[in-house]
């Protein structure tokens, strides 16, 4: 079981250093929303102070990393669905289950060079975060990614089609980031918003996030996005694995 995740999660990151044009186009958006709009975002409600803003804008911006960065990796999987490949590796007598742990692996990885370059940038701009809380916001990015990366999988072996998984996940992604609250506080809408963007799964890790970037790591907003998250990646997994077994029968 570990040898073959392991097996598949390194043919799959030499795979994605071969070409890394997807992990560079995933960080872009979220790198443009920090160098543009974080000076707007200090001038409108922190006074100026771009390394204070910082400390609650770039926790968004992590968290759409992991939003955007999973919406490119189950491309190439319904290309290998159409041609055959996956088919043909599901027959092996390798786990099947690793077949989609070690993609799901590999994208957490990913995710994590991504999140680091972010946070660097941030950090160059003014933001000053504690060891803890930075170590911290890594792992709940890990297990957002783990999610993200489930649905991405679980719609690519459930569609098969790549015009199809595209509209979907743009239907939804933009919603999704402006309930997060990644952007401005839900804090700032009217209370119904807030109480809408409760449901919506990228809210909870924004504002563990925004806790853990201020040093108050006793805040209950950590342990209950651990929970939401690590809840919605067992179901995402399961999903995508169970999708797979259908496929090769």
């Amino acid at each position: 079981m570990i040898r073959d995740t392991a097996l598949f999660l390194g043919h799959e990151m030499r795979g994605t250093l071969r070409n890394p044009i997807w992990p560079l186009f995933g960080i872009m958006q979220p790198v443009m929303y920090l160098l543009l709009f974080g000076p707007l975002y200090a001038g409108m409600g922190a006074g100026g102070d771009l390394g204070r803003a910082l400390t609650s804008f770039a926790p968004g911006m992590l968290v759409i990393t992991a939003l955007f960065s999973s919406m490119g990796v189950a491309y190439g999987t319904i290309y290998e669905m159409r041609s055959g490949v996956l088919e043909r590796i599901a027959v092996t007598p390798a786990w099947r289950p690793a077949i989609v742990l070690g993609r799901m692996l590999r994208d957490v990885a990913v995710l994590m060079a991504q999140s680091l370059v972010v946070i660097l940038i941030a950090a160059l701009m003014g933001l000053r975060i504690g060891v803890a809380g930075l170590l911290l916001m890594l792992l709940l990015l890990g297990v957002t990614g783990l999610f993200s990366s489930g649905v991405a999988y679980g719609l690519a072996f459930g569609l098969k089609d790549e015009n199809a998984m595209g509209q979907i996940m743009q239907f939804f992604a933009l919603p999704l980031m402006l309930l997060s609250g990644a952007l401005l506080p839900m804090a700032l809408g009217p209370d119904w918003l807030e109480r809408v963007a409760w449901f919506t799964p990228f809210y909870h890790p924004v504002e563990a996030g925004r806790a853990l970037f201020a040093g108050d790591l006793t805040d209950l907003s950590i342990p209950l996005a651990f929970a939401v998250m690590l809840g919605l990646a067992a179901l995402t997994v399961t999903w995508s694995v169970r999708s797979l077994r259908r496929i090769a029968g």
